[in-house]
């Protein structure tokens, strides 16, 4: 029997993933935004300000990955960067008065995802968590 890509869970994973960004390109694209961008703005929302290091461990994204995009974001006029007093290799992300402002902006972005899963919240906070399962068992060592 041979397999198709359509018959393995990872391309659902990954078809999925894709289609959820594109998904939400037309609501970030107004500000000048891709997905990933969104993603460390949600995070600094959510946490303030925060180390490189940090962001990386709640994005589960790579230094060279989260630098370009903090750089991006920081031209925009959105983050700030900044080395810490305390610890010179350390590179300390805040908002600017403008990144703090863009959240009650952004704020409508998750209902309109929702809205288009044509799921309703409870049904996606359990496929959410089945999938975050799903991540947490395949990080696992062999």
């Amino acid at each position: 029997m041979t397999l198709s890509p359509t018959d393995l869970l990872c391309f659902a994973l990954h078809s999925t993933s894709r289609a959820m960004q594109r998904a939400y390109a037309p609501l970030l694209d107004p500000y000048g935004l891709t997905y990933p961008q969104y993603l460390v703005l949600l995070a600094l929302w959510d946490a303030g300000d925060q180390t490189v290091g940090q962001i990386a461990r709640t994005l589960l994204l790579d230094f060279n990955t989260l630098t370009p995009l903090l750089k991006r974001i920081e031209t925009h006029g959105l983050v700030q960067r900044s080395r810490r007093s305390s610890d010179e290799r350390q590179v300390n992300v805040s908002l600017t008065e403008r990144g703090r402002a863009l959240e009650a902006e952004l704020r409508h972005v998750p209902d309109c995802i929702a809205q288009r899963s044509a799921m309703d919240q409870p049904a996606l906070k359990a496929l959410r968590d089945q999938i975050l399962r799903l991540r947490d068992a395949l990080d696992q060592p062999g």
